[in-house]
C-alpha cells in the first residue's frame, strides 16, 4: 500500500502534506491516515527546517471525508455498539483537530476539487484555505442522518460565523469555490492548474519572517480560539520575552534602521 500522506520540503523550508489515496478520494477516516496525517503533523512540528506547511489531496479532490463504502461494511468508525463507535471516532478521527492545534508550524490547504463533509472539516484545520475554481464543500453530515463527529461543529464556525456554519451543516447543501470566498471560508480562488503556485506563493509571504515569530503568532491565534483575554495577555508577554532575546529580532530591528533585507538563521 501507497504511503497514505507525503511529505516533502523545498529549499525555502515550505513543507508539501499530501493526502494519497486518490483512487478514493483522500478519505480521511482510515486508521492509516489519521496514524499518518498525526505522524506528519508531528514531524513537521519537530521539523526545524520547517517553517509553513501546504496541505493537499492527490488527484481530482482535497478529500471525501469519511469512507461511506467501510461506513455501510461496518469496517470503519461505525460499530453495532454504541459503546465502541463513540471508542472508534475518540481514538480515531478526533485525534486529527488535536494534532493540528498541537503543530505549531501555519497550514495553508490547497483545496483541490471536492472538500466533503470531514474533508470540509479539515480544510477548516489548517489556518488558510485557498481553493481553485473546481473547489466544492459541504459540511454534509445531516444528508447522512449524522452529525460532525470530527469536531466540525467547532470549528466550521471559527472560520466563517455561527450562521453561515448553521446554513452549511443544517442543509448539508454544497457550495462552490466562488461562494465559498464570499462567505471567508477560502481567501483566494485560482485556475484549476494555478492552485499549488498560489498556495506556495502565499507559503512564501510567510516564511519570509523569523520561523520563531510565526510559530509563537500560529500558537497565539488557536488559544485566542478558547482563551480569555487576560488568559492571552499573560501568554503573550511570555512569548514577548522570549522573542526579544532572539538573534533574528535583533537582526530585524538592525536591517530595518540600516535599510537592508534581513537575513534570518532561525534562531
Amino acid at each position: 500500500m501507497a504511503d497514505p500522506i507525503l511529505y516533502e520540503r523545498d529549499d525555502d523550508g515550505i513543507v508539501i502534506l499530501t493526502l494519497n489515496l486518490p483512487e478514493k478520494r483522500n478519505p480521511i477516516s482510515d486508521p492509516s491516515v489519521v496514524e499518518g496525517l498525526e505522524d506528519a503533523l508531528a514531524r513537521l512540528d519537530d521539523d526545524r527546517q520547517a517553517r509553513v506547511a501546504i496541505l493537499t489531496g492527490a488527484g481530482s479532490s482535497f478529500s471525501s471525508g469519511g469512507d461511506l463504502k467501510a461506513m455501510k461494511d461496518g469496517t470503519g468508525l461505525r460499530d453495532p455498539s454504541p459503546v465502541r463507535t463513540r471508542h472508534n471516532y475518540k481514538r480515531g478521527i478526533q485525534r486529527l483537530p488535536l494534532a493540528f492545534a498541537a503543530c505549531e508550524v501555519p497550514i495553508i490547504a490547497a483545496v483541490n476539487g471536492y472538500a466533503i463533509g470531514a474533508g470540509c472539516d479539515l480544510a477548516c484545520m489548517c489556518d488558510l484555505r485557498v481553493a481553485n475554481e473546481s473547489a466544492k464543500f459541504a459540511e454534509s453530515f445531516v444528508k447522512l442522518g449524522i452529525i460532525p463527529g470530527d469536531g466540525g461543529a467547532w470549528l466550521l464556525p471559527k472560520v466563517i460565523g455561527h450562521a453561515k456554519a448553521a446554513e452549511m451543516a443544517l442543509t448539508g447543501d454544497m457550495i462552490d469555490a466562488q461562494q465559498a470566498f464570499a462567505w471567508g471560508l477560502v481567501s483566494q480562488v485560482v485556475p484549476d492548474d494555478e492552485l499549488l503556485d498560489a498556495a506556495k506563493k502565499l507559503a512564501k509571504r510567510i516564511a519570509v519572517n523569523p520561523s520563531h515569530a510565526v510559530r509563537m503568532t500560529r500558537r497565539l491565534l488557536w488559544e485566542a480560539k478558547r482563551s480569555d483575554l487576560a488568559t492571552m495577555l499573560e501568554m503573550s508577554a511570555a512569548m514577548q520575552a522570549v522573542s526579544h532575546t532572539t538573534s533574528d529580532h535583533d537582526e530585524a530591528v538592525n536591517a530595518f534602521i540600516e535599510k537592508r533585507k534581513p537575513v534570518f538563521k532561525g534562531d
